[in-house]
């Protein structure tokens, strides 16, 4: 299938075919599981002291004066080391060799990535995730001088020109405080996802476009499935640099 490539003026400047990858059937089971084993993947795992709440010298006092056999403080009667005591231990604390973490394997995870990269193509998708779609034909190619562009004013520009601007507009409309503690620990608000740029190679673009709310850039070297489909949700609103289609189709063409 071709689609039109776009200059930096908004307009139709050539035709471009896009990688056979772009073909691959939508599977969303396969996304969400490779999103799910990136999220685990940054889990650390936890657990506790296996000698906490039992340093200790208390004694039970044995039978005989009426009151339970659990170990009580030298001194006093308080009691210790027992689950239901104060200062005792926990009944089931967490433990470093629990299954934190969901796996995938490596086909499968390629499967993923290709599927998330068709989803891209699928107007319908693409709307159902809540983007501001245009009149333009997806996925949007655009010249190879824009991922050298340094300044955001030219970034925006280019993205008013090419009718995407009001997908990053709802992005800023969305910000809020988030709900919970995590306020108080550096993630104070949530952004919805806009524009994910997609460059062959980092040329200024990534300085000159991660101000601008929503928009991520991620050339293909390091583009995953989290990129494409935020949340296990296929069909994110995406912008690809010529570069970046002929590197997909070296990449992954031939293989899906």
């Amino acid at each position: 299938m071709k689609v039109p490539v776009y200059g930096l003026d908004g307009e139709k400047v050539d035709e471009v075919e896009l990688p056979a990858v772009f073909a691959t059937p939508v599977r969303r089971d396969l996304i969400r599981r490779a999103v799910l084993a990136i999220r685990t993947s940054r889990l650390q795992p936890k657990g506790t002291d296996p000698l906490a709440g039992l340093r200790t010298t208390a004694e039970s006092w044995g039978v005989g004066h009426g009151v339970a056999r659990v170990a009580r403080i030298k001194g006093g009667s308080r009691a210790a080391r027992v689950v239901q005591a104060v200062g005792g231990r926990r009944a089931h604390p967490p433990k470093v060799e629990k299954v934190i973490r969901e796996r995938i394997n490596r086909k499968e995870k390629r499967l993923a990535v290709a599927s998330a990269l068709a989803a891209t193509a699928l107007r319908d998708l693409v709307a159902a995730r809540g983007h501001r779609v245009g009149e333009r034909e997806l996925p949007v190619v655009v010249v190879d001088e824009f991922q050298a562009l340094k300044k955001t004013r030219k970034v925006k520009e280019v993205l008013e020109k090419l009718g995407l601007w009001d997908d990053v507009e709802r992005a800023k409309e969305g910000k809020r405080v988030r709900a919970g503690r995590g306020k108080m620990r550096g993630r104070r608000y949530k952004v919805p996802k806009s524009v994910l740029i997609v460059v062959g190679e980092d040329q200024g673009i990534v300085r000159a476009a991660r101000n601008l709310p929503g928009v991520d850039v991620a050339s293909v070297d390091v583009l995953n499935v989290e990129h494409l489909a935020p949340g296990g949700e296929p069909g994110r609103l995406t912008l690809y640099t010529v570069s970046a289609l002929k590197m997909i189709e070296e990449k992954m063409g031939g293989e899906m």
